[in-house]
């Protein structure tokens, strides 16, 4: 975020007369180092979509896979063109081009034989887990070393900061509800939006 003081110097678009110098400075600070995340995040996501030979889509795809194995779920391609938010048609493209690159198996489903189960590949597995497996983890060590309520102000905050986009001339941050805390398209498997 650009400084307010600088972009906006009649304070048409950024209210701050009831804000102490210091507390814009702190604020514009925040966000500065929530640019450097999106930044670092928009990184390292491209270098492991590029360690996978992935588009953005094929790895939300590949991790949703993992996903359901990890809970022990069967993955169908209905269920994946769902979780994406993408056409059967699109699925079955995206399915033809991740069986080509040796991510994805599809076997006979047990108990439907007009169905498919999908099935990530070991070797796509192992590559997952090394790479953005271990990034993964090195995000939640960064939460675990906060208390419990750094945690809760940090959630509020993002899930507030998350809501501006739809509260155009409205001071009213969306309704905090569980479902709330699971963005669109990453539905837990198991849940009613991860089947």
């Amino acid at each position: 975020m650009i400084d307010p003081r600088v972009i906006d110097p009649d304070a048409d678009l950024v209210a701050r007369a009831h804000l102490a110098e210091a507390e814009v400075d702190e604020i514009v600070g925040m966000m500065t180092a929530l640019r450097a995340w999106r930044e670092a995040d928009e990184r390292m996501s491209a270098a492991s979509r590029q360690y996978m030979k992935l588009n953005q889509n094929d790895m939300r795809a590949v991790r949703y896979l993992m996903a359901c194995e990890n809970a022990g779920e069967l993955a169908t391609a209905r269920a994946l063109a769902e979780h994406l938010g993408i056409s059967s048609a699109a699925t079955t493209k995206m399915l033809d081009r991740l069986e080509r690159g040796g991510h994805v198996r599809r076997l006979p489903h047990p108990a439907d034989r007009r169905s498919i189960v999908l099935q990530i590949t070991p070797e796509t597995r192992r590559s997952a887990r090394a790479g953005v497996g271990r990034l993964h983890a090195r995000r939640f060590e960064v939460g675990a070393r906060m208390t419990s309520q750094e945690r809760r102000v940090v959630t509020r905050f993002l899930r507030d900061l998350a809501a501006t986009e739809n509260a155009e001339g409205s001071e009213r941050p969306a309704p905090e509800r569980p479902e709330d805390s699971e963005p669109r398209g990453s539905a837990r498997p198991g849940s009613p939006e991860g089947r």
